[in-house]
């Protein structure tokens, strides 16, 4: 089956959802928000864009709250652009994308309240919004010539269109791991760099002339993409498959045929491909780190823990990666397995906690149409 047919986060509102266990992207999406006003910002200086309908994407939206309050954030400063500068906020359009299995019936029952809030906080002279979906694969084509103004997207571009092809040799690993060897490491980074490029020649055509994408992206701290900062957490779920091997839980062959489908860049490789694919200049780029557990929101000390217990930190993280990952482990290995590979996640998350206090790295991208 395609991975366009079968990737998506956790759908629903019970416990091992995607809406309720995102507080990690919320967070990432916050320390985003002040570059994404700046960028919003200065496109106030090309007064076009706000003279009629305002076009936003946001692309890998996902469900849940987070979406929702991406699209606040820049209608709030779109917003406040305009009244600093004595003009009318103009009609705001926003478009929801993500793949076909994404749960936007989630994202629908939200839209009244926040067509509410909108209402009540901008007052009736403000520019009217209107909220869509878009379901699709953003490796196609997904608006009409340009027709976006500003297009968003926040940890979805290091997911790549499908998995790398060549990896029978990637025994007993996932992912990139220390053990795999160099013609896998090769084949991922291929992948991200096919796959980059297209997304950023199928959005040049989708945005108008001056036009701005932010994006936001997990990336790593070094250039080699065995690094604990983006391969912690896939070996320790390769820890936890290979201890339901032993249990004979699940076959050998299985685990050599499943390999996650993304890619963590170094912010070299993305201005690399930016400057080599042509269409968009480099408006701005910064990075910021992130803990592991997003409570635990403490990045002075790096080697002091909270009293929490940390069995605590481990089902927390765990949680998240269930959330997004689950789908895939169901569609290969069957639900049955589900359970006890994501509990065995947690013991060994936990016991990975106990002796460091890992981190998330992320890079901000913004990007001007030419």
């Amino acid at each position: 089956m395609a991975l366009v047919d079968i990737l998506h986060m956790n759908s629903g509102d019970d416990d091992s959802s995607y809406a309720n266990n995102s507080l990690l992207q919320k967070t990432v999406i916050e320390n985003a928000t002040p570059f994404l006003k700046r960028t919003i910002k200065g496109m106030a200086k090309q007064d076009v864009f706000f003279d009629h309908c305002f076009v936003i994407a946001d692309l890998g939206c996902s469900s849940g709250m987070n979406t929702l309050l991406v699209a606040s954030s820049i209608i709030d400063t779109i917003h406040e652009v305009c009244q600093e500068n004595n003009r009318k906020t103009p009609q705001l359009q926003v478009c929801l994308n993500d793949l076909f299995g994404n749960d936007f019936n989630n994202l629908f029952k939200l839209l009244p309240n926040f067509y509410k809030i909108h209402k009540r906080d901008k007052g009736e002279n403000s520019g009217p919004c209107f909220v869509s979906a878009v379901p699709g694969s953003f490796y196609g084509r997904l608006f009409p010539d340009e027709s976006l103004h500003l297009v968003h997207s926040s940890y979805s571009v290091h997911w790549l269109s499908q998995v790398p092809e060549d990896l029978e040799n990637n025994k007993l690993n996932i992912y990139i791991a220390k053990t795999s060897p160099l013609n896998v490491v090769q084949a991922y980074g291929k992948q991200f760099h096919i796959d980059f490029t297209k997304f950023l020649q199928l959005r040049s055509e989708e945005i108008v002339s001056g036009g701005h994408m932010v994006l936001t992206i997990r990336s790593r701290s070094s250039l080699d993409p065995t690094s604990d900062d983006c391969s912690s957490y896939w070996e320790l779920l390769t820890i936890s498959l290979l201890e339901m091997l032993k249990e004979e839980l699940v076959g050998e062959a299985d685990i050599n045929s499943f390999n996650l489908p993304f890619y963590y860049p170094h912010m070299d490789e993305l201005r690399n491909i930016i400057e080599a694919q042509g269409s968009f200049s480099l408006d701005d780029m910064n990075i910021f780190e992130l803990n592991w557990d997003q409570c635990d929101t403490d990045d002075t000390n790096m080697n002091e823990f909270t009293h929490e217990p940390i069995h605590n930190h481990g089902e927390k993280t765990t949680k998240v990666i269930r959330a997004i990952t689950e789908p895939l482990f169901t569609s290969h290995f069957g639900k049955s397995i589900t359970d006890v590979l994501f509990k065995k996640l947690g013991k060994n998350v936990a016991e990975h906690r106990a002796t460091k206090k890992p981190r998330h790295l992320s890079v901000f991208v913004s990007l001007i149409k030419k």
